[in-house]
């Protein structure tokens, strides 16, 4: 009997998040849908992770509509997967249960089938009621453990042996004996705790693509003999090992494997479908999907890819491939073999070389050297990529990758995976600024920044300095995030439409809870709509108004060096403020960043309110002269 692999599509979550940051909208998710239907796919990856946050940011949709619009046409063919992260769901703090239990109970009415759950410090204690609650409102909680290294070898002068964070903190030495924290026995550990707790999948989640085949042929399987529940594979081919690590996954019996359709793979993405397809017809491993409907699929998909240009983070098309009807030439199909005879062989070199070989004339992306160097997933590189081009600072992009792996041992090692992708990416470029500047270094903290270290997300895989943490937080002493301390937004009455909420269901207010600034704009929009829409229509009378002359800014002001979208204010006209005060939050690349005052004043003019977009440098507080 021929050995099945399941497969996990990725496209129309993971695949376009990692390649086109999460643009995909509505309308073109429509043009497949239908034949996803035929697909017969284990499982859809449709939901959550950036989405539920981008399709409101950016696509002024409702992530509710596109998870039940999904369900409704896939009639459970293939179960629907999201991806959450535990305690903190989809946001960047943790939550009390009452959120996270009505969250699952509806996603799961909604028509989510498995929900994938993981913590991005790898803290067991994050996920435990997650797990639980899925289960409980009939989900498969599928528990996954998120895959890193251990930091690099430093050299320095002196020759004595001691710990990165000594070194960090000031000791010079030339040889380095770095402790082993991330060993094949701390994933299993992981894997054996979380189905302990419930979980009915287990998946390796290699956000970064940093696990190379050597380590899988190792890592696999010691999972499958700890585990009794199926073990799912998911990586990333931006360092260059996503194709070859998914070969010897399944050369050593994986169960689930996580890929993309052709066009939505490889480079900052999983590994393309059709490639493990091939692999697979010669292994005599059964691929679990009409890969007929497949081939229906990707012709639609390069008319969508083609429309999201401008979000294309390779800018390159692999060429056309169907495995079902063409012929792969000869120097091309041996490559295909000698992998696997490679593969079967533990001999990484010549298995990456062929892989590498495969990609290369179907014309996938390179290895990226830059990526694989900085030890970050494909997902937060091309979101630093695009956020970055918004705000026109592309020119820091290259000093800010090369301090991620700094900022990450500073912040004790925690695994790059959203959210501390976002919280180390984002420091990363603060760090850079203030390099830039000439301001010394952590001058710029955002407060996620901030709350990691000290202590509020969970325990991080190596404890965090204490001279680290009181330069950050002003405090040696760990505090960790009291549930207690969590308080519900408002849900206002909008006098402007008629004095109807704000948040007008439990679906809205689960929004509002979730993405407080995001939410509240995006459903600040659906009731300006729907007041439009009640509204009796009569002849429009234009007026023209005066001209005001803007009055000249002569006073000192408050700037700041990232555009971004502004949270709240704390100060209007004829305030007095002290320095060290809180003048505003605003929101750059996902995180949130307090302004403080630099000088006692009184508050002339404030040209910002909570909503508001604003640029880099833009003038945003004004103080008497």
């Amino acid at each position: 009997m021929n050995k099945k692999l399941k497969i996990r599509d990725l496209t129309l979550r993971d695949g376009q998040q990692s390649l086109f940051a999460t643009r995909m909208t509505g309308e073109q998710i429509n043009q497949v849908i239908d034949i996803y239907k035929e697909a017969g796919f284990y499982a859809m990856e449709v939901w959550g992770g950036a989405v539920p946050d981008s399709v409101m940011r950016y696509l002024d949709e409702s992530p509710w509509v596109r998870l039940s619009s999904i369900s409704k046409v896939i009639e459970g063919r293939s179960y629907l997967t999201a991806l959450s992260r535990g305690r903190n769901l989809f946001g960047y703090a943790p939550y009390p249960n009452t959120i996270i239990d009505g969250f699952y109970k509806e996603a799961v009415k909604q028509g989510l089938g498995i929900m994938r759950v993981f913590d991005a410090l790898n803290d067991l204690n994050n996920v435990k009621s997650s797990i639980e609650k899925i289960n409980e409102v009939g989900g498969i909680a599928d528990g996954a453990v998120c895959y890193t290294v251990d930091p690099k070898p430093t050299q320095n002068a002196e020759p004595e042996k001691v710990g990165f964070f000594a070194r960090l903190f000031g000791k010079k030495t030339t040889t380095v004996v770095e402790e082993k924290i991330f060993t094949d026995e701390y994933f299993v550990e992981k894997a054996k705790g979380m189905e302990a707790m419930g979980a009915k999948i287990i998946t390796l989640k290699d956000m970064a693509g940093l696990v190379n085949p050597a380590r899988i042929a190792t890592l696999i399987p010691k999972l499958k003999a700890a585990v009794n529940v199926p073990i799912d594979f998911h990586t990333h081919c931006t360092p260059g090992y996503g194709l070859a690590s998914s070969l010897m996954a399944v050369i050593n019996g994986v169960d689930i494997l996580d890929t993309n359709i052709w066009y939505f793979g490889g480079g900052s993405a999983a590994p393309a479908l059709e490639l493990i397809y091939v692999f697979c017809k010669k292994l005599g491993v059964e691929v679990e999907v009409n890969m007929e409907a497949v081939g229906r699929i990707r012709t639609k998909l390069e008319g969508i890819r083609r429309e999201l240009a401008a979000y294309d983070l390779e800018k390159s098309f692999p060429i056309a491939f169907d495995p079902l009807t063409d012929t792969i030439p000869a120097e091309i199909d041996a490559m295909f073999d000698k992998a696997i005879e490679a593969a079967k062989a533990n001999n990484e070199e010549e298995l990456l070389n062929a892989c590498h070989a495969i990609e290369a004339y179907f014309n996938f992306p390179k290895p990226n050297e830059i990526v694989k160097h900085a030890e970050v997933p494909g997902g937060m590189y091309s979101n630093m990529v695009a956020q970055l081009r918004s705000l026109g600072a592309e020119d820091i992009l290259n000093d800010a990758m090369a301090l991620i792996p700094e900022v990450r041992r500073a912040a004790g090692l925690v695994p790059l995976v959203t959210p501390t992708s976002q919280i180390v990416g984002s420091q990363a470029v603060n760090l850079a600024l203030d390099r830039k500047k000439g301001n010394p270094d952590y001058t710029m903290v955002t407060n996620q920044f901030v709350n990691l270290i000290k202590g509020e997300y969970g325990k991080t895989p190596v404890a965090i300095s204490p001279e680290f943490r009181e330069k950050i937080t002003g405090s040696a002493e760990e505090v960790p995030y009291d549930i207690a301390s969590y308080k519900a937004p408002e849900n206002p009455e909008l006098a402007e439409f008629g004095g109807i909420k704000l948040a007008k269901d439990d679906n809205d207010f689960l929004l509002l809870q979730l993405f407080p600034a995001v939410g509240a704009t995006f459903l600040k929009n659906r009731r300006a709509e729907e007041f439009e829409a009640s509204k009796p229509k009569i002849e429009e009378v234009v007026v023209e108004e005066p001209v005001v002359e803007e009055e000249p800014i002569t006073g000192p002001t408050v700037t700041i060096p990232m555009g971004g979208t502004v949270l709240s204010v704390a100060v209007k006209p004829g305030d007095t403020v002290k320095r060290g005060e809180e003048l505003f939050v605003f929101e750059a690349m996902k995180m949130e960043n307090s302004i403080i005052a630099e000088r006692n004043g009184v508050i002339k003019r404030v040209f910002i309110a909570p909503g508001q977009i604003i640029a880099t440098n833009a003038v945003l507080i004004e103080y008497e002269k």
